[in-house]
């Protein structure tokens, strides 16, 4: 499934006041629900027979993301993980990777690959500048929100 489908599903539960949603696509299955403080959460189910059809939700701690990210300087800008996967450098193994420390970046370049559910996620930039941190390592599991550069 789509990031951009994701995020679509999300932007419409929080206008809908709905508090939970599941869709299935194929072997693919997103359920999306709205945590008391009113942000919404993503869940990523695999279907897999030997899990029930319903898979309660994990809990979710009460502190935002945002205090998970490492703040950066007024002239900084990390960008964080949309999604829980693997990161991916380059597009292939072996490849030159999409970014390194110092290279000057536009925005919507592509920095990294993460991989989820069997699907590869470009990654990219939100922003203009120059990377002065990655990271994460190629083949690293990255979590919703884990900070993955930063652009000076």
């Amino acid at each position: 499934m789509d990031i951009r489908k994701i995020k679509k599903l999300i932007e419409l539960l929080e206008e809908s006041g709905i508090a939970e949603i599941e869709i299935k696509e194929g072997e693919e299955a997103v359920r999306i629900s709205r945590m008391p403080t009113g942000g919404a959460v993503l869940h990523a189910l695999p279907q897999i027979s030997a899990l029930p059809a319903v898979v309660p939700a994990q809990p979710t701690p009460s502190a935002p993301a945002v205090e998970t990210v490492p703040s950066a300087r007024q002239n900084e800008h990390v960008i964080t993980a949309p999604m829980v996967g693997t990161f991916y450098a380059s597009p292939s193994p072996g490849g030159k990777p999409f970014v390194e420390i110092g290279d000057e970046i536009k925005i919507g370049q592509v920095l990294c690959i993460i991989e989820a559910m069997k699907m590869m996620n470009q990654i990219e930039a939100d922003r203009a500048g120059r990377i002065t941190s990655i990271m994460a390592r190629s083949g690293d599991p990255v979590e919703f929100g884990q900070p993955l550069f930063v652009i000076e």
